[in-house]
């Protein structure tokens, strides 16, 4: 299985990026994970042309037979251990994974749409650089609660 994280935007603080990098590495161990950004509306920032913009450039980098989770505020909530049984549910189904991060505007109606899956990480508003790091370690997490590592205690 392959699980790519589809996020708007890049981490320009480097706050973030590191972390995210140690993460995508120690999945590797586990399943083929990349991690792949797409511009920001930077123009339209705030308009509604700013989400379409971004969505179709989230849309285009999913595959027609992957399956797509949304991060979305109203989404399921879940624990990492109940993470984990639907990371291994993806699995057991064999399918290849899109995660979709939004830019600050949110997702565009026709992501929300595609999305088979809805996931919120937090009901705290998120910074989205910062969602995609929580994200990044919850499927680690997940890998390891999956194979009765240690890292979950």
């Amino acid at each position: 299985m392959k699980v790519r994280v589809v996020a708007v935007g890049r981490d320009r603080s480097g706050l973030y990026a590191p972390a995210v990098d140690e993460y995508a590495k120690r999945l590797g161990r586990y399943l083929r994970f990349e991690l792949v950004e797409v511009p920001e509306a930077r123009k339209l920032a705030g308009t509604p042309g700013a989400k379409g913009e971004e969505g179709a450039a989230l849309l285009a980098k999913v595959a027609p037979r992957e399956r797509v989770v949304v991060l979305d505020e109203r989404g399921d909530e879940l624990t990492s251990v109940a993470f984990a049984e639907r990371v291994r549910r993806w699995m057991e189904r064999g399918q290849d994974v899109a995660l979709l991060i939004g830019g600050s505007d949110g997702l565009a109606p026709e992501v929300l749409a595609r999305a088979d899956e809805r996931l919120a990480v937090s009901r705290f508003t998120l910074a989205h650089r910062l969602a995609r790091l929580v994200l990044v370690e919850q499927l680690y997490r997940a890998m390891t609660i999956l194979r009765g590592e240690p890292y979950h205690k």
